[in-house]
């Protein structure tokens, strides 16, 4: 996999998944239905507009204004009106994305990731008018609990109203791992995602662990080579093997160096970035977490979709805890890519997003829970 980018061509790239040792899967296991995800070949799908709505991050700043730049409406939230005790959108450490593509008369609407809890989610999704009946896919990044936590309250309160056999998009088995954090000899629990829920749902899990469509309007870059000077970080670990409970990842439908261990490096294999090609624009990446790196992230994107040119980049970049010379080395290669906007969330952090304005300025908008990015 060290050549994935770079010396393979692209045709090569997309058909060499069975050689990768990813852990493969499909047909039934657990109560869920398993199907591999419909690899992306030829031309990557186009869309005409795309509206990324931001329902759970950190931050919630209620008085900024709306504002419109060339190619793209920056929408923010505005607490309704109300006879009863005014809500308001909760914030929290963790992310939840709701995406509206359009091509043509075609709608697909898409949540990527469920933040924290499902206290924040379900409520913010009630503030923000999301009607979960609508969505046409669901897909979790990867498999940390800031990004799943809120997925079985929301399935326990939604799921009568999702569609039949919705597709789930995963990066593999691993996302199912427990995750732990913490020294080695007294570990903390960090979860793990909930396969029983998602079966009572109804849901239909679909690996995507290679360059994948998904709701025919978006791909995924599937796994994300090491390219660049970036190196994931490992603030977890994962437990190979399932629990009593019947929770946790199968070691046999494990990466081929995984599958005899007990505990296993978090070197997110498993993470995925979700992807659009914006008519006349060029590409829209968006990453949650990025722990593969958000350089990495956007150039695979470019690899696997075989377009160079980058409209937007958005999501987590997990830059918070990076030195600054990390940091303004990370600014300088998306400066280089050259998108025309940069939007960093959760655990992107301060210091990066006051490096990128100051390295690209007029390109970094502020984000916030509740606001909608119109692109196109």
């Amino acid at each position: 996999m060290s050549k994935y980018l770079g010396q393979i061509p692209r045709r090569a790239l997309l058909g060499a998944a069975g050689a990768s040792g990813l852990g493969l899967a499909g047909g039934f296991f657990a109560g869920i239905s398993v199907a591999q995800a419909k690899t992306l070949s030829g031309e990557v799908p186009t869309i005409d507009k795309l509206s990324i709505k931001v329902v759970t991050d950190s931050y919630f700043h209620q008085f900024a204004p709306s504002e419109s730049q060339p190619g793209l409406q920056v929408k923010r939230a505005t607490r309704p009106p109300s006879k009863e005790l005014p809500r308001t959108l909760l914030n929290e450490w963790g992310l939840s994305l709701h995406l509206e593509s359009t091509q043509g008369s075609e709608v697909r609407q898409m949540l990527v990731d469920f933040g924290f809890s499902s206290t924040a989610l379900n409520n913010n999704l009630d503030l923000l008018g999301i009607d979960p009946s609508k969505l046409d896919a669901m897909l979790l990044t990867h498999g940390h609990y800031d990004h799943f936590g809120g997925m079985v309250g929301f399935l326990q309160q939604h799921a009568g109203r999702l569609k039949k056999d919705l597709p789930f998009y995963l990066g593999g088995e691993e996302c199912f791992c427990t995750r732990e954090t913490g020294p080695v000899n007294t570990p903390s629990n960090f979860g793990s995602l909930d396969r029983h829920a998602i079966a009572q749902a109804g849901l239909k899990v679909v690996f995507a662990e290679r360059p994948s469509v998904v709701a025919d309007h978006a791909f995924t870059t599937g796994y994300i080579p090491l390219v660049s000077f970036e190196k994931p970080m490992q603030p977890s670990r994962m437990r190979v093997g399932l629990g009593a409970d019947g929770l946790g990842c199968a070691p046999e439908k494990m990466p081929a160096d995984k599958r005899t261990l007990t505990v296993a490096p978090d070197d997110f294999q498993h993470e995925q970035a979700t992807c659009f090609n914006l008519r006349g624009k060029g590409l829209v990446v968006l990453t949650s977490c990025g722990h593969r790196g958000i350089v990495n992230s956007v150039r695979a994107a470019m690899q696997v979709s075989g377009i160079n040119k980058v409209h937007a980049v958005l999501g987590d970049f997990h830059l918070m805890p990076m030195p600054a010379e990390y940091i303004k080395t990370t600014v300088a290669e998306l400066k280089a890519i050259n998108p025309d906007y940069l939007i960093p969330m959760h655990c992107s952090g301060l210091p990066f997003y006051e490096e990128a304005r100051a390295q690209m300025p007029g390109k970094v908008p502020l984000t916030s829970t509740g606001t909608t990015f119109v692109l196109g």
